[in-house]
């Protein structure tokens, strides 16, 4: 085997003379846990402020001159702090299709990062959040399909909540779908979400993507779900995120996967 170290990245022409992302910000990681298993599947990585405060804080600073070295830095954030504490799933990040100039460069800053650390570049997942409006969906479409080719794992976040719905989801199939929190709330006592969902998990299982449902925070809420088919969890029920480190997740009792009476 080749000890030779790999030949420095060049940058793209975006990342070149630009000033300081001037954005101090550091990560906190939830897990998305595999009920099937009972093991963590995969840790989103959140944006925090340096003293742990919440997303806004440090969202509010991004602006159009400043969102692709934002988005560059999560990357690479999200990787080095991910290989420091040792995960050994998933890390699933978020990223902003706009801020992505050509998908085979743009990776670069991120592939090296997950060299540097010896990072098994497969266990990455790139979430697109259906809240930002894409303006350039066969751009996306690319970033998508280069992002395959790399052998990453893809997601649409917030599912239902966003700009374009099943719209986006006829356009490219991602590996996973994050339904958004709005729709799994209460759901165990709301017919029309059951409907939806079900719906939803339908045309999943037509496309072999997987379900993540996020957000879920009672007992209830997650038999419903799981009456559904859906084994991906994410959720305060689960763990709350952990600034800088991995929080312990609090799985539920065995006999709550029990089956549950629907409302109807």
């Amino acid at each position: 085997m080749s000890t030779t170290a790999p030949s420095p990245i060049p940058p793209c022409r975006a990342c070149q003379d630009r000033p300081p992302l001037g954005i101090e910000f550091s990560m906190a990681f939830q897990p998305i846990v595999d009920m099937r298993t009972r093991t963590v599947f995969a840790y989103e990585a959140l944006a925090r402020g340096l003293d742990g405060g919440g997303a806004a804080q440090v969202l509010g600073r991004v602006t159009e001159d400043n969102r692709y070295q934002f988005d560059q830095a999560c990357r690479v954030k999200a990787v080095d702090l991910a290989a420091r504490l040792g995960v050994d799933s998933h890390v699933s990040i978020n990223f902003l299709p706009n801020a992505v100039y050509e998908a085979a460069t743009c990776i670069r800053a991120t592939l090296e990062a997950a060299r540097r650390h010896q990072f098994p570049t497969e266990r990455l997942i790139f979430e697109i959040t259906e809240n930002e409006k894409v303006v350039d969906k066969e751009h996306l479409k690319r970033i998508i399909q280069e992002y395959r080719r790399q052998g990453f794992k893809t997601a649409i976040d917030d599912f239902g909540a966003g700009y374009a719905g099943l719209n986006l989801l006829a356009e490219f199939q991602p590996d996973i779908i994050k339904l958004d929190m709005e729709l799994v709330r209460q759901i165990d006592a709301d017919p029309v979400r059951q409907a939806i969902v079900q719906g939803i998990m339908g045309v999943c299982k037509a496309l072999n993507i997987e379900v993540v449902a996020e957000g879920i925070e009672t007992l209830a809420e997650y038999r419903s779900l799981r009456s559904f088919g859906i084994y991906y969890f994410q959720g305060y029920m689960f763990a709350r995120p952990a600034f800088e480190e991995l929080p312990q997740v609090h799985w539920p009792a065995e006999d709550v996967d029990a089956p549950v009476a629907l409302a109807c």
